[in-house]
């Protein structure tokens, strides 16, 4: 039945907003969600791709959460690749080309297919409040809508500026109009805002192109899920293209400078530091005449492709000329032409862990209104906002997640706990533990938790299991079977491995670089194993034997970690007061306000020894609290 009482209003249906109304109304709690137009759902305003570096490994997170970005992305699949399979288990992570269109008529059929959302086409110009706590909103139409939560989730539309050259101009991208009557409200309310900035390159008719002259980067033979509890038929796969750009295009970008609003003085916001525009590109990195750009398709129905590296805001003829001097595209045509965006966006430190507002009770946000960029990012922060604010509403205990657990978890401690002072992107670097918060275990590391929160239901978690349990059966195998040196020395030099003068285990030679599972099991025989069931975990038991020694080292650390965390740092504690600390220390304690000393160790300019006497000092306040 439709929803008619929300008990949660999500502004926004991007990946955020739709993330947060689906994980709130798995639990029961009915959701209204706002849009301007509910057929751009989810939409892929810039490049039309999911996962990649960190980002891969986030996506199959959400999903063992039992989030959508997952099932959407494999329903609009339409070339996949596992990138960096050729370093360390640690940073492979999967990416998928996706079909524009598909994606977003995915995610719509998702979204209004669960019972307890109610989509609705309308801007939320204000939110109502009183006593400190959001009741409700309003819209530009003068609608209200009564609730007892509400999840910003609004992109880059909050006093979006779209820039092209010298021109600007509202809105919250192309084609839609800025929020600008909610800016002014959450000013009002006392949100911290910041002013950031994003871009987009052109985009291309692929017809107009001479891919005789550019670079095949054709997908993986590898048919791959990004979801573990559900499979989307494969659509046709397609190939992306590389060039890069010529010594005109640099001269073109340099000599016409002025004419970008980025360097003509026309952007105040501070753009994404990973994610440069052309402009910056070449005026950064000097030393770098030459950049990579990629040509990557729309669809499978369409010719457009978006031309990624060539973001910029420069005026339309700069754009057409820059693309011409490019190796391939002499005579390409521009569809859409590139441009920058300013917004809004609000301090994320001024949340708590579960992405509620310190400043305004129900109130959580999520999303590139905290100051991070990229799909992936807004879809975790939207199922950790919609998960707590239902739960809240169920007097429910808060959700957390650590860095120990999950790539969200980083995310999460790192933007509320030191803020952000440009656009946040996810990268394998920023986990301490990298080699255990891999892809291929997300399911094993989240999906017990899940099961137990209500986000998803027992087929999904029978799956986990199921893996689980075979993933052990064949570790056991391999450490009780033992082979005679007669019958694998044969395989042990056709691999070019040293020959075995004793009985050894098949967990012992899998150690060996040069032996594989796949081909041991090849040269003995499967025995206990089906194809099927060595094809689900292989290349895992593989990969856990032969970095066994630096995953327990890991675990070790996370352990350690772990231990800090459950220190908590009373709120009301005056950093000022403790003059041992340094006075950078202090200062930094005081902005950030760490709650826990795991926290507090991760803050730039505090040093072992401030941490030191901070350790201490937390100790005797814990002995001054009265007992119970």
């Amino acid at each position: 039945m439709p929803v008619k009482d929300p008990e949660i209003v999500v502004i926004g249906a991007g990946h955020a907003g739709c993330e947060a109304a689906w994980a709130a109304a798995n639990l029961g709690v009915p959701v209204l969600l706002a849009t301007s137009d509910p057929a751009n759902m989810a939409q892929m305003s810039c490049n039309p791709s999911v996962g990649g570096v960190a980002k891969g490994q986030l996506v199959r997170e959400i999903d063992a959460l039992g989030g959508v970005m997952a099932r959407a992305t494999d329903a609009a699949s339409i070339q996949f690749r596992m990138l960096n399979t050729g370093k360390g288990p640690a940073v492979r992570a999967p990416r998928s080309q996706s079909d524009r269109k598909l994606y977003v008529q995915a995610m719509r059929g998702l979204i209004e297919s669960h019972p307890h959302i109610r989509v609705i086409r309308a801007m939320v110009s204000a939110l109502e409040v009183s006593g400190g706590r959001v009741r409700g909103v309003v819209t530009s139409s003068g609608q209200r809508y009564c609730a007892r939560a509400v999840v910003l989730t609004a992109g880059t539309f909050l006093n979006g500026l779209i820039r092209i050259g010298d021109r600007s101009f509202p809105a919250g991208r192309a084609g839609d109009p800025a929020s600008e009557d909610l800016a002014v409200n959450l000013k009002a309310l006392g949100l911290p805002a910041m002013r950031f900035k994003t871009g987009t390159p052109p985009r291309l008719d692929g017809r107009t192109v001479d891919y005789a002259r550019l670079v095949e980067q054709p997908g993986d033979d590898t048919e791959y899920f990004f979801s573990f509890f559900h499979r989307a038929e494969r659509l046709p796969q397609v190939s992306c293209w590389q060039t890069r750009t010529s010594a005109e295009t640099r001269r073109l970008v340099l000599d016409n400078l002025k004419l970008s609003s980025l360097y003509g003085g026309y952007v105040e916001g501070r753009g994404p530091r990973y994610c440069p525009s052309i402009e910056d590109k070449f005026v950064r990195f000097p030393e770098r005449e030459i950049q990579h750009l990629f040509l990557e398709p729309e669809g499978i129905d369409t010719r457009e492709v978006y031309l990624n590296g060539l973001s910029n805001s420069m005026p339309h003829e700069v754009q057409e000329r820059m693309v011409h001097s490019v190796e391939g595209l002499e005579q390409a045509e521009i569809v859409r032409h590139g441009y920058a965006i300013e917004y809004d966006c609000y301090d994320p430190r001024a949340l708590k862990p579960t992405l509620e507002s310190s400043i305004l009770s129900g109130l959580y946000l999520a999303g590139q209104v905290n100051g991070t960029s990229g799909y992936e990012e807004a879809a975790g922060q939207g199922l950790v906002a919609g998960l707590n604010a239902a739960r809240a509403l169920q007097d429910r205990q808060e959700v957390t997640f650590s860095r120990t657990e999950s790539y969200l978890g980083v995310m999460l401690d790192d933007i509320v706990g030191r803020g952000v002072d440009e656009p946040y992107r996810l990268f394998s670097s920023r986990a301490e533990f990298r080699l255990h918060l891999r892809q291929d275990n997300a399911d094993l590391r989240l999906a017990p938790l899940a099961y137990e929160l209500g986000l998803i239901g027992p087929e999904q978690i029978a799956v986990v299991e199921a893996k689980k349990a075979l993933l052990a059966r064949c570790r056991d195998f391999l450490s009780r079977t033992r082979v005679s040196p007669e019958r694998i020395n044969p395989y042990l030099e056709s691999v070019g491995s040293a020959s075995a003068d004793s009985w050894l285990s098949l967990e012992k030679l899998l150690r060996r670089p040069e032996v594989s599972l796949a081909s041991l099991f090849g040269f003995l025989g499967p025995w206990e194993f089906t194809a099927e069931e060595l094809e689900k975990i292989l290349p895992q038991v593989e990969l856990e034997v032969k970095y066994a020694g630096y995953l327990d080292r890991e675990l070790a650390r996370m352990d350690q970690l772990r231990r800090m965390e459950e220190v908590k740092i009373p709120p009301d504690l005056d950093f000022s007061a403790i003059s041992t600390i340094s006075h950078e220390g202090r200062e930094r304690l005081a902005r950030c306000r760490p709650s826990t000393l795991g926290q507090a160790s991760r803050l730039p300019g505090l040093t072992p020894g401030d941490l030191s006497v901070l350790m201490v000092e937390l100790g005797k306040h814990g002995r001054k609290r009265p007992a119970g």
